[in-house]
């Protein structure tokens, strides 16, 4: 059986522990180190797991391995990125995939000219209830879009996140790219334009946006709205949500992507908590991307469907600066 051999690059981001997890459960994977600069980050993996360290990503790009997975500070998504395509090395990198066109647009290129492939980190397509919503729309069971409303309202992450050098924005960047990847896979359209609102509602002590609103419009007629927030306190029983109601020409669907879920009551923790039952979207996305490798097949979402998103999210904090909508044509 054909293995393929994955590294690590950086624990900054915190779905790097379930994608090791889906990776280390294949048959057909060998993960063959981690790379991070602090070595704090990942001392608790490394030693559970027997893995190789690497202090420097340079130094995991040079040995035998196949691809790699980038879950570094949203500001180094682009420098390690192109990195690991001149050594040869395909790429799963988390989202956003990175802060400006310029250096998404050299981050695709760079792959594309070693011959790599270059997939962005988007569970949400896994989330059963996407799946199916995809299904059906496809299908033209709702008829042409006219409409889609979204949220992804989370709670206040720490660390970097709330470093604008390192995470590039706050909630309306972190929580766009997500639901807006959904809206483009589902209209199958360009945005066009976008009119946005980002500010800081929930959190006195941050210097980065922790609320925003962003508006836009496709190039087939269709208009979509997001709640994009970090306005979810500790008493949640999770740490957010997305959601999505499309209206079409002959229906509409509603969309809860965590529903999945048994509500737990426990004096232990002090708060109702949300037990999750269905499948793992971290895991399936691992897989998609495993599978696409070995099968010499084209991933399923490209590093042209990363930019395309956080487009929109760039976009949205010029129009929120300027009051005014932002043209994308």
């Amino acid at each position: 059986m054909k293995r393929l051999k994955i590294g690590m690059i950086s624990f900054a981001h915190g779905h790097v522990h379930s994608y090791l997890n889906a990776l280390r459960a294949m048959a057909n994977v060998e993960v063959v180190g981690i790379a991070d600069e602090l070595y704090s980050r990942v001392e608790n993996v490394i030693g559970k797991y027997e893995l190789p360290y690497f202090e420097k990503y340079q130094d995991l790009l040079a040995v035998d391995v196949d691809a790699v997975v980038i879950c570094a500070e949203n500001s180094r998504h682009a420098e390690i990125t192109i990195a690991a395509a001149k050594s040869g090395k395909h790429v799963l990198c988390e989202k956003p995939l990175g802060l400006s066109v310029t250096e998404m647009e050299a981050m695709i290129a760079a792959c594309k000219e070693n011959g790599v492939q270059l997939m962005t980190a988007f569970p949400c397509r896994y989330l059963a209830a996407v799946i199916k919503a995809k299904e059906a729309i496809d299908q033209g069971q709702i008829g042409d879009i006219l409409a889609i409303k979204g949220t992804n309202r989370g709670s206040l992450p720490s660390g970097w996140f709330l470093q604008k050098e390192l995470a590039g924005g706050g909630a309306l960047l972190d929580h766009t790219v997500h639901v807006m990847d959904l809206m483009n896979w589902f209209t199958q359209s360009e945005v066009k334009e976008v009119y946005a609102y980002a500010g800081t509602l929930f959190h006195e002590k941050i210097d980065i946006d922790d609320a925003g609103m962003i508006h836009v419009k496709f190039a087939n007629g269709a208009v979509g709205v997001l709640d994009t927030s970090w306005s979810r306190n500790s008493a949640f029983p999770t740490w957010g949500d997305v959601t999505m109601t499309v209206i079409g020409t002959k229906g509409t669907l509603s969309i809860d992507g965590f529903a999945q879920k048994n509500d737990l009551y426990s004096e232990e923790t002090g708060k109702g908590e949300w037990t999750y039952w269905g499948d793992s979207m971290d895991d399936l996305l691992v897989k998609s991307f495993v599978h696409a490798l070995l099968n010499g097949e084209q991933v399923p979402i490209t590093g042209e469907d990363g930019l395309r998103s956080t487009i929109v999210a760039l976009a949205g904090y010029k129009s929120a600066a300027n009051g005014q909508p932002v043209s994308l044509e």
